[in-house]
């Protein structure tokens, strides 16, 4: 069978300067393109030394087959936190939880064993994504 693997995801941003500021200077990701078009833009970010992993920080519904309704929804389910995510990995998740917290990220959960077999901890960026970081616990 061919090798699928994961190329690029998509997390809607309201603010590009935040999101770019939280992925680049809370995260520590590379910013890999910085895109404009009229009042859009697309920011593509990623883990420094993985350059075929990517997240594509986008204008939220901007798709011309939305319904204003759907755009709605979809910006009020942002605001709620609960329209997107990312799980990520680190190696210590304690420390990534500290240095993370410390630089002032919107912190959902403290690091906790999860009965599913990872520690992990949980963080919402500037637009309300929900992202989760784990570590493989032996």
């Amino acid at each position: 069978m061919n090798s699928i693997t994961i190329s690029v995801s998509f997390l809607p941003h309201i603010d590009p300067e935040a999101s770019l500021a939280f992925y680049r200077d809370v995260l520590g990701f590379e910013v890999r393109k910085d895109v404009g078009y009229e009042d859009m833009r697309w920011i593509t970010v990623g883990p420094a030394g993985q350059p075929d992993t990517s997240i594509v920080l986008t204008p939220p519904a901007v798709d011309p087959g939305i319904s204003d309704d759907e755009r709605r929804t979809i910006l009020e389910l942002m605001a709620k936190g609960s329209y997107a995510g990312i799980v990520l990995t680190a190696d210590d998740v304690d420390a990534a939880f500290a240095e993370i917290e410390a630089k002032g990220a919107d912190v959902v959960q403290e690091p906790i064993d999860q009965p599913y077999g990872v520690r992990d901890c949980a963080f919402r960026d500037p637009a309300g994504n929900f992202v989760r970081i784990n570590q493989a616990v032996a």
